[in-house]
């Protein structure tokens, strides 16, 4: 049987037909799909997504280097330079410096003529990392000798830069140490830490006073230069550049006179000063000593020699006026307030004084082992008299002085910039006691309390504070460094204080200078001036401490001024009462030209305060 037909073309046919068409429309349209979702994607890249892709190729190529912005000015309360910056010669690497073949001759050539390790400069470029694109610092304030040297060698040295870099700048060197702090370069814990916050390495930071605590004020912004490179990283070009923007400036409260006059007071002695105006917390001047250099951290790397100077055994680094020390006599200011707020005593009472008082067992001595008779108040804080305020203390009792020594603003902090720096000091209680020694609060802490002695604990701030009370009519100020307009009121909390409290504090204070233990005070050269003095001890075998804390004028306050002298010894009349009194003759010599008498001549004012006019506390 034939199953097909011979062709009448004499070939044979292929009848196979079924799917053919089919196919070639499929294929047809599945082409047409291809250019279509190819073109749809290729537009969809070019046109939606084209300028996110650029941005990512200009990424690759074009890299930012940042530039560190100035750190802004600090000037005194009458615009006076305070710190500033200078512009030295740096050296600069780029991280991939040391992956180069070159390396094995810039290396050995940067270590001799900088005096820098060459393990020391590889671990800073490895710490930024090859594909970094910031230049590293690797060596800071050239000297003529070696920039001479790098010119001479720049053939050697074609991945080198020499620039200048804004450096901070202390004019007035250890005069204002305590007050503006210093930068330094981040440590590796502070990088790690402020590293969200745009900090780089070799980077400066504020470590200390005005300089931390405003650091974000101070800093400015970063900016930089957009530089083009090649597939290995490397720069070939400077295509733009934005300026970084400086830091804002800063005008403090500081008087640059006043805080003169105080460092000269202090001089050599350890210890501290403080002035502040008593209406508003503005602190005129802050002293401590021993003292620093803030310069010092601005170098690379420090000497043996600066090391020695920050080290020392008086602790340079440690500010005086807020740390916690014994506040003696000076305190009876609080006891005074208690006394008569309490309602326990008027502003007429009359108290016997004793050579000494026994209470519980206890002999409490008078300073001048006599007493000084019936004494009121006034001339009680006048002659500083120990029996009177024993007494006065142990009616009131403990509670009733811790209470209002923490109105006073005693046992916490004051509120200044400088937080991390400052001690709160100490008002001892029943909890402290039963914690700390564990025994009961006993009679003898009360009598103790009262003049100032036993655990209590207090910063030349805060008594600076304490004295602005009775001088300003009885509010309690914040201390504070930046300057601005605000209200007085914005500054100070009113302790709500008998008005006869008030008068009876301001008419013992000013006794003390016109027939007391300060009558170091009691000059021409001045207002008229109020004031205490106070007489710690310190422990067996250890000089005293001794304070003067005063005011003027008298009738209308406008600087308190205490001096605190450590382990200085003798009393604080005759120690820190001249002090007090050099602040105060430039205070009033300087904005009251001609209104008072000028101070003697140096050498005569040293012997007059050198004979002592007080004694006692």
């Amino acid at each position: 049987m034939t199953l097909f037909k011979p062709s009448p073309f004499g070939g044979t046919k292929n009848t196979r037909t079924v799917g053919r068409s089919s196919q070639a429309i499929f294929l047809i349209i599945f082409t047409l799909l291809m250019v279509t979702g190819i073109s749809a994607r290729l537009a969809y890249l070019q046109i939606v997504e084209g300028a996110n892709h650029r941005k990512r190729a200009e990424e690759n190529r074009i890299r930012t280097i940042s530039k560190q912005p100035e750190r802004g000015n600090i000037f005194d309360r009458n615009g006076k330079l305070l710190a500033s910056t200078r512009y030295p010669r740096s050296v600069y690497l780029w991280p991939m410096a040391h992956t180069k073949p070159s390396w094995s001759v810039v290396a050995p050539r940067l270590s001799q003529i900088l005096d820098i390790p060459q393990e020391e400069m590889e671990k800073k470029l490895d710490e930024a990392g090859a594909n970094s694109s910031s230049l590293i610092r690797i060596a800071r304030d050239l000297n003529e000798a070696q920039i001479t040297a790098l010119k001479e060698y720049e053939s050697e040295l074609k991945d080198v830069e020499i620039s200048t870099e804004a450096v901070r700048y202390y004019p007035h060197g250890n005069k204002l140490a305590h007050v503006l702090g210093y930068t330094r370069e981040l440590t590796p814990d502070q990088l790690k830490e402020k590293k969200q916050e745009g900090y780089r390495l070799g980077d400066v930071i504020g470590q200390m006073g005005i300089e931390k605590a405003y650091e974000k004020m101070l800093r400015g912004e970063w900016g930089g230069q957009q530089v083009e490179v090649d597939g290995a990283g490397r720069p070939l070009r400077v295509l733009g550049e934005k300026q970084a923007k400086a830091g804002n400036d800063l005008h403090l409260t500081i008087d640059l006179d006043v805080q003169e006059a105080a460092e000269k007071a202090l001089g050599d002695r350890k210890g501290a000063i403080v002035a502040i105006d008593p209406n508003n917390g503005a602190i005129l001047a802050m002293v401590s000593y021993p003292t620093f250099d803030p310069n010092i951290f601005s170098k690379q790397k420090l000497s043996q020699k600066d090391w020695e100077s920050l080290q020392g055994k008086g602790h340079p680094l440690v500010n005086r006026a807020l740390s916690a020390f014994p506040p003696a006599s000076t305190f009876k200011i609080i006891t005074t307030t208690a006394g008569l707020e309490s309602g326990k005593f008027s502003p007429d009472s009359i108290l016997e004084t004793f050579g000494s008082l026994t209470v519980g067992g206890v002999t409490f001595g008078e300073w001048n082992h006599a007493g000084f008779g019936p004494l009121g108040f006034p001339r009680a804080i006048a002659m500083s008299s120990d029996t009177f305020f024993y007494q006065v203390g142990r009616k009131v009792g403990g509670p009733t002085l811790i209470e209002w020594s923490r109105k006073y603003g005693f046992g916490q902090k004051t509120g200044i910039e400088f937080a991390d720096e400052e001690s709160k000091g100490l008002v001892p209680d029943e909890i402290w006691k039963q914690r700390v020694l564990k025994t009961p609060w006993t009679i003898g802490d009360t009598i103790n309390m009262s003049i100032g002695q036993g655990a209590l604990q207090v910063t030349p701030l805060q008594s600076a504070i304490m004295f602005s009370v009775p001088a300003n009519g009885g509010y309690r100020v914040q201390p504070h460094l930046l300057k601005d307009n605000e209200q007085a009121k914005s500054w100070r909390e009113s302790l709500n204080m008998k008005a006869e409290t008030i008068k009876v504090l301001r008419d013992g204070l000013r006794k003390v200078v016109s027939e007391g233990t300060g009558k170091s005070l009691n000059v021409p050269t001045i207002a008229p001036a109020s004031g205490k003095s106070g007489t710690a001890e310190a422990g067996v075998g250890r000089p005293n401490h001794t304070w003067f804390g005063g005011y003027a004028p008298s009738n209308k306050p406008e600087i308190v001024v205490v001096a605190f002298g450590e382990n200085s010894g003798e009393h604080g009349g005759t120690i820190c009462g001249p002090m007090v009194l050099q602040v105060m003759e430039a205070y009033f010599q300087h904005k009251y030209p001609g209104k008072y008498e000028k101070p003697k001549s140096e050498a005569s004012e040293t012997k007059t305060h050198n004979s002592g006019h007080g004694t006692g506390d």
